[in-house]
């Protein structure tokens, strides 16, 4: 079992702190964090865009993680929300522990960081 960091873009705080409590309530992840002020530039149906929005990182397993991006879609406002996951490759053990514990697995399953 690994660690993953999923990163999600939101409109705003408000839906960032709605998906992030409902998802950590669901033990889909272990914490949420919420960092506001972001300006992302995209081209969306052949227009160049700009908007303000939230970021929220989701700290979840590999075992997690498809159920976790399937409430996180079915939770959020966009019709094609971003969420992308990234392996944990090192971190600090105990925490990774912990991540797997608030997410129902067993911390003797971590693999060992590459």
């Amino acid at each position: 079992m690994s660690v993953m960091f999923v990163y999600v873009t939101a409109a705003d705080g408000e839906e960032a702190k709605r998906i992030g409590r409902q998802v950590v309530e669901e033990r889909l992840a272990a914490c949420a964090n919420i960092l506001p002020g972001a300006t992302s530039i995209f081209c969306w149906q052949g227009k160049l865009e700009e908007a303000s929005e939230t970021v929220l990182i989701l700290k979840t397993t590999e075992r997690m993680l498809e159920p976790l991006i399937g409430r996180v879609k079915s939770l959020h406002s966009y019709d094609c929300p971003c969420i992308e996951a990234l392996p944990v490759v090192e971190g600090n053990r105990d925490f990774l522990e912990w991540v797997v514990r608030q997410t129902g697995g067993d911390p003797k399953q971590l693999l060992d960081p590459v």
